[in-house]
């Protein structure tokens, strides 16, 4: 037999928090913690879901607009889209944090300001995000300094997705066999890439020494990113045409379908052909995975919580009307090439489990109430937003009033 569906809960609550105590002195207990309802910015991205089908639209507490991307929840203080206090006068969140510096705790105080050290978010994807990468904060310091205006922060910008609805991803290099048999049965790619990039790549072993791999995949990749716009026009069209006939008569694996679904969205984009040098990866509700400084990625469909270091820099090259920088993306990749690791969480305490990226700026707890059942959330030595997903319930606090609720889109 079958075993029974786990009751639907009563509420679903994430809680994203800073985690200085990896690397830091042990703190004396946090003060009584204050909770301060937020009201959290909207973006408008188009590749985000529209109308009421967004989840982001339905948290933003809007009345949405059916024919508007709501595309991003932002819950922070990054400048771009800073979170203000519900209730206090329209006052930013970053304000009010200067102004009650211990409310941040002395770990996160001390070592990384006067400011949050996460941007926690909420993203509904209807089409593919770009090809990118996020500058080590060596690298972001650099172009922060020599493009101010497209690289906003001198900061990392690691980070981690926690799958809410079913998730599709592109992250990392795929494996050298996996690429010699790109190599082998995409001839489109192969023309790009050139046949003496592509021979080193069909040379390379498993065993072959991480300089020597990272040397000839850096090449190849390089080479069929910077192919000339008529050469990658052509040969995406020689593709999804060759797919769409075989489709008839085979079965398509699931990265020819993935070619033919970002073909339109992004027509005759390199970026449709640079997918392939990539692991697919699909994530189910309640699994997550991190990408760190430096390594390739573009979310392809799917909602999620992510959450990150403050820093909003990111290196484009493809699938994207905006801006790409190429050359800056084909040389700051570590071109590792693995499956990223799948996490699932840890249970921390009844109904919670947490996520804890090899990041020491945040990590998050993901909450299921049982109608009727009771949680304490543990007090951390730092600051945490709380949001609650789905249903609802009642908030106790010293800070609120008796019987406060807790409903869908409280940050």
């Amino acid at each position: 037999m079958e075993d029974p569906p786990e009751p639907e809960p009563a509420a679903a609550a994430a809680a994203a928090a800073a985690s200085p105590q990896r690397d830091v002195e042990p703190s004396p207990p946090p003060p009584q913690p204050r909770l301060l309802r937020l009201r959290c910015a909207v973006q408008h991205y188009e590749w985000g879901r529209r109308g009421s089908a967004s989840l982001v639209a339905r948290l933003a507490d809007e009345d949405p607009d059916p024919a508007r991307p709501y595309a991003e929840l932002w819950m922070g203080t990054h400048p771009s889209a800073p979170s203000t206090l519900l209730g206090g006068g329209g006052e930013l969140l970053r304000d009010w944090l200067a102004r009650n510096p211990d409310a941040l705790g002395p770990a996160v105080a001390a070592r990384w300001g006067g400011d949050l050290p996460f941007l926690f978010k909420v993203l509904s994807v209807a089409k593919a995000l770009s090809i990118q990468a996020h500058p080590d904060k060596e690298l972001a310091e650099v172009l922060h300094a020599l493009r101010p205006s497209t690289y906003k922060d001198d900061n990392h910008k690691p980070e981690m997705a926690i799958a809410i609805t079913e998730f599709r991803a592109l992250c990392g290099f795929a494996s050298i066999e996996e690429l010699k048999d790109i190599l082998k049965t995409v001839p489109e790619v192969e023309g790009l890439v050139g046949h003496e990039d592509a021979g080193k790549l069909m040379n390379m072993k498993e065993y072959d020494g991480g300089n020597q791999v990272k040397s000839n995949l850096q090449s190849a990749f390089a080479k069929l990113m910077t192919a000339s716009k008529d050469m990658v026009s052509e040969a995406v069209t020689k593709l999804t045409s060759r797919l769409n006939i075989e489709s008839k008569i085979r079965t398509l694996t699931d990265k020819e379908q993935l070619i033919l679904s970002l073909e339109k969205q992004y027509q005759q984009d390199v970026g449709v052909l640079a997918a392939l040098f990539f692991n697919y990866v699909k994530l189910s509700p309640g699994e997550a995975l991190y990408i760190g400084a430096n390594e390739p990625h573009a979310y392809l469909s799917g909602e999620c919580i992510e959450c990150m270091a403050t820093s909003d820099n990111v290196v484009r090259a493809g699938l994207t009307p905006k801006y790409i920088d190429v050359q800056t993306l084909c040389s700051m990749l570590t071109y590792k090439q693995a499956f990223p690791e799948i996490l699932r969480g840890v249970p921390v305490q009844p109904h919670v489990r947490r996520y804890t990226p090899p990041f020491d700026e945040f990590e998050v707890d993901c909450c299921l109430v049982p109608p009727g059942e009771l949680v304490v959330i543990s007090p951390v030595p730092g600051p945490s937003i709380f949001l609650v997903m789905t249903g609802e319930g009642e908030l106790q606090a010293d800070s609120l009033s008796a019987g406060e609720k807790a409903k869908e889109g409280l940050g």
